[in-house]
């Protein structure tokens, strides 16, 4: 539904008024159909204004992702490292389709980003919300030799790279709640999936997703269920284009260097993003419950929970977890 409308939001994306009969003018449409191509923009997520007289409109400009755009934001190290960049008008899942390729022989280094996702994924099942243009939508898949037993602490390497990213285009302040969600000022930002196929002890692959807000509509923001902001609201006004680029430099880095050094080099690194450090948490299994204070994590990239006197692990994947009050 969205590749076909295609051409229309490019015309729409000056964010100024284009009325329907010149719109049906420059599509070889009538303008009932321009109406009902409207009507299918608004339900991805786009917020179109119609105003009579005038025509339609976003109520901003909108900058559509561009491969060459891109890759002018990548360093020649990591372009060496790119093997493919595919950007789409709409997926279910950037990390689904990434995996299926992957399970097809696909190389390390390929890069899927997607306007729009039907069925976006976070954690444990959930939908992420995935307005047309309204985030970044970015998977990158990573080969390793070692197994996938050797990837721990990968979503903790590639969330502080991520963050580290983002304070390079001048947003700080974002900080990780573990295991890799990414908050600024206690409403949620980002969030990072990692999905890994392959052997326990031999090759194996990891697609890394990463959900970004860039410009939430408000219909949208009202079916998230918790405090959310996007950089639009932080003050960030620079091109998506850009903030992809630095994104994907980022994370290349971030991947070569974990899968040379493991998770070691990005621990102390976490200690500054800490979001959880010194607040009593509640953690919910799927058959326990947990209360206590945060206290860290160790070199695993586990939480580490104070609880009762005692030190508890809490590995990535078990629990879910959610600040019960102020720091202690």
């Amino acid at each position: 539904m969205v590749a076909q409308d295609y051409p229309l939001i490019q015309l729409l994306t000056d964010g100024r008024f284009h009325s329907g009969e010149r719109l049906g003018v420059r599509l070889g449409v009538s303008r009932s159909a321009v109406w009902q191509a409207i009507e299918r923009l608004r339900q991805v997520g786009l917020p179109v204004h119609a105003v009579r007289g005038k025509g339609y409109r976003l109520p901003y400009s909108l900058e559509l992702l561009d491969a060459g755009a891109i890759r002018r934001h990548l360093s020649s190290e990591t372009l060496r490292s790119l093997s493919s960049l595919d950007i789409h008008a709409s997926v279910n899942s950037t990390n689904t389709l990434l995996m299926n390729q992957a399970a097809r022989g696909a190389s390390a280094g390929s890069v899927c980003l997607a306007e729009y996702q039907s069925s976006g994924k976070g954690r444990r099942g959930r939908v992420w919300q995935s307005p047309f243009g309204g985030s970044i939508y970015l998977s990158v898949l990573w080969r390793f030799d070692e197994g996938a037993m050797g990837l721990v602490g990968l979503s903790l390497a590639v969330a502080v790279a991520l963050v580290e990213s983002l304070e390079r285009i001048g947003i700080t302040g974002v900080a990780i709640k573990w295991p890799n969600d990414l908050f600024w000022q206690g409403r949620k930002l980002g969030g990072i999936l990692v999905e890994v196929g392959g052997e326990n002890s031999g090759p194996c692959h990891a697609v890394v997703g990463i959900g970004l807000n860039v410009r939430i509509p408000a219909s949208i923001g009202e079916g998230i269920d918790q405090p959310w902001t996007d950089l639009a609201a932080i003050g960030c006004d620079l091109g998506r284009n850009a903030i992809c680029g630095t994104i994907l430099e980022g994370q290349f880095c971030a991947l070569e260097r974990f899968a040379s050094m493991g998770p070691a080099p990005f621990l102390e690194r976490w200690s500054r993003y800490d979001a959880l450090v010194g607040h009593r948490v509640t953690v919910r299994g799927p058959r326990e419950y947990r209360e206590g204070v945060a206290v860290g994590i160790d070199c695993d990239g586990a939480l580490l929970l104070e609880e009762g006197g005692h030190i508890v692990r809490v590995t990535a994947g078990e629990v879910s977890v959610r600040p019960a009050c102020e720091p202690r």
